[in-house]
């Protein structure tokens, strides 16, 4: 999978870290404090916010629901909600810290396109003491259009100075994985319980598809074996 790679970009939210549960936790209790209806389909809801960034997000629920709060108020909020929760709850997804270490220590960059807002990506990094482990941190916010469109992933590309076609990308939902696509580079989705029901999408769309990161080391050492 990393022959010929000379970055890795990782989506956040349920691709690094296991907190797409969060997120679903924050919009009801959000919605619920602004005394608006909480959809009966929050699963059908929240499928409508994949890919959106974090400006576009507040934008949508503005004027779904009639939010009187500005944009900027809006952000501030979540990002209120989601302090304590990134920094005591939510865990890094099963073998990422030990494949960012080993990125690191093989000469390969590392990158993040994230739909978040970078005030929250750089606090869940902080939190789990890998800041360091970065080159680059793209949000939706700063391109012209979000996934599936490719522009985080290029612009991200862009910042670590490495050509698409040389770059990896790590997603757990198929706008994710369509962004990373479309930008000209191979894609390897990770499991995740928020995005189950569209495994079979994810695995028709991405060129791998794991459970655990040390499936790649693994995959990695039985390589270097073999030359």
């Amino acid at each position: 999978m990393l022959e010929q790679i000379k970055a890795v970009i990782f989506d956040l939210d349920g691709t690094l870290v296991d907190s797409m549960w969060m997120w679903k936790a924050i919009d009801m209790e959000y919605l619920t404090n602004k005394g608006v209806g909480v959809p009966e389909d929050l699963g059908a809801f929240q499928d409508e916010l994949e890919g959106m960034g974090f400006t576009e997000t507040a934008v949508f629920f503005k004027e779904r629901f009639g939010i009187s709060d500005s944009l900027e108020e809006i952000k501030e909020t979540w990002i209120s909600m989601a302090q304590d929760k990134y920094c005591r709850e939510v865990p890094l997804k099963p073998g990422a810290e030990v494949f960012l270490r080993y990125l690191r220590e093989n000469g390969i960059k590392v990158g993040i396109s994230s739909s978040n807002s970078r005030e929250l990506i750089q606090m869940v990094l902080k939190a789990h003491g890998i800041e360091e482990c970065f080159d680059c941190i793209t949000t939706c916010c700063e391109v012209p259009k979000s996934k599936p469109a490719p522009d985080v992933y290029l612009k991200t590309a862009q910042g670590l100075q490495v050509p698409p076609e040389n770059c990896l990308v790590f997603e757990d939902v198929p706008m994710g994985i369509l962004a990373g696509k479309r930008a000209g580079m191979k894609v390897c989705a990770i499991e995740d319980a928020f995005s189950k029901k569209q495994e079979a999408q994810k695995r028709e769309l991405a060129d791998w598809y794991i459970e655990d990161y040390r499936e790649i080391l693994e995959e990695e050492e039985k390589r270097e074996d073999q030359v």
